[in-house]
């Protein structure tokens, strides 16, 4: 099977001795995406007309913050205010704005109380992060069945995040034939429990860390144990130091 751009990234993930692939796959899709965002890109009239119309989330409006770019986040929060005034107050003013404006069209909410739930939902980063994560899922199914060594690759994973087991787990029924997908969910299916196992015992050895009577044993493989079991169950990163 050719190198793709999906294919790329998904052999990177699964060559990553973390918890879960997919997560690392969506960190370096984020990590791309926010980059892209406070790049010279931002100044392209269909990147800045999605982000006025689209906002950002909490985190992600946080971590584009935290990056630093101070005038790249100004010439971004100017434009999406003067966006976003002029569609809060045409709303007041002219209710037909409500048919272009909102994305959902039958609601029993006002049309600014739809509008306010709308814009605090949506996100421009998720929604591109979303999308491409959609056609990598696609690309997994399309390796698994195809490209030599891949399965080998994906059964010495160390599990998954619950999130992703149960994403790819689900999904495999519309990308697997009936005997491949049995095999394919009673496999990975094992490799989770084995896993979460392995995870749950070296949590609870650090937390037995705390007791005296437990001081002078080695800590095995638990020291950062705290930060690979809030992955397993957040599908989240965190600093391990």
């Amino acid at each position: 099977m050719k190198e793709q751009i999906y294919t790329i990234p998904i052999h990177d993930a699964f060559n990553e001795p973390g918890e879960c692939p997919f997560c690392a796959m969506y960190r370096k899709l984020e990590d791309t995406t926010v980059q892209y965002v406070l790049s010279p890109s931002y100044m392209e009239e269909d990147v800045r007309g999605e982000t006025n119309r689209l906002g950002f989330c909490r985190t992600h409006m946080d971590r584009i913050y935290r990056e630093g770019n101070a005038l790249g986040v100004g010439l971004m929060m100017h434009s999406m205010l003067k966006q976003q005034h002029e569609n809060v107050f045409a709303l007041l003013k002219n209710a037909s704005a409500a048919k272009k404006l909102l994305q959902k069209k039958n609601t029993e909410a006002s049309p600014l109380e739809a509008y306010r739930l709308q814009f605090k939902s949506d996100c421009y980063i998720c929604s591109r992060i979303q999308s491409t994560f959609a056609r990598y899922l696609e690309a997994f199914f399309s390796m698994y069945k195809k490209e030599a060594g891949f399965k080998e690759q994906v059964f010495a994973c160390k599990g998954f995040c619950l999130d992703h087991f149960m994403l790819i787990y689900d999904a495999a029924g519309n990308y697997l034939k009936a005997a491949e997908l049995d095999s394919f969910r009673k496999k990975i299916a094992e490799i989770e429990e084995e896993n979460l196992t392995r995870v749950e015992d070296e949590v609870e050895w650090f937390t037995k860390k705390f007791d005296y009577r437990y001081a002078n044993e080695p800590w095995k493989n638990s020291k950062d144990a705290l930060p690979r079991s809030i992955q397993k169950i957040n599908s989240q990163f965190v600093d391990k130091n």
